[in-house]
C-alpha cells in the first residue's frame, strides 16, 4: 500500500471514529431528555389524579399503576444505558485520539 493510500485509509477511519463519537453524544442527549420526560410524566400522572374525587378516579387508577410500572421499566433501561455510556464514550474518545495521532504521523 502506498503512503497516500495509508494516509487516506487512516483519515477515513478517523472520520468514522468521529462520527461514532458524535453519535454517542447525541444518544446521551436523547437518553437524558428521555429520563426527564419519563420523570415528568410519572410525577404528573401521580399528582393530576388527586384533583378528582376517589370514587370517580378509581376507573383511571386501575390502569395508572400498570402504566407507571411500564414507564418505570423503560426508565430503568434508560438509566442502564446512561450508566454504560460513560465507558463507551471514553473508548470512542480514545479511539479518535489514536486515529488523530496516526493521521498526524502519516500526513504527507
Amino acid at each position: 500500500m502506498s503512503a497516500k493510500e495509508e494516509y487516506d485509509a487512516a483519515y477515513f477511519t478517523l472520520l468514522r471514529a468521529m462520527e461514532e463519537r458524535d453519535g454517542l453524544l447525541r444518544y446521551r442527549e436523547f437518553l437524558e431528555a428521555e429520563r426527564a420526560r419519563l420523570d415528568a410524566f410519572s410525577d404528573e400522572t401521580r399528582t393530576v389524579g388527586e384533583q378528582v374525587p376517589d370514587r370517580i378516579r378509581r376507573v383511571v387508577d386501575r390502569t395508572a399503576k400498570q402504566m407507571l410500572e411500564a414507564v418505570g421499566r423503560r426508565r430503568l433501561v434508560v438509566l442502564d444505558e446512561l450508566a454504560r455510556l460513560d465507558k463507551r464514550m471514553s473508548a470512542a474518545e480514545q479511539f479518535v485520539a489514536e486515529c488523530e495521532a496516526e493521521v498526524a504521523t502519516l500526513r504527507p
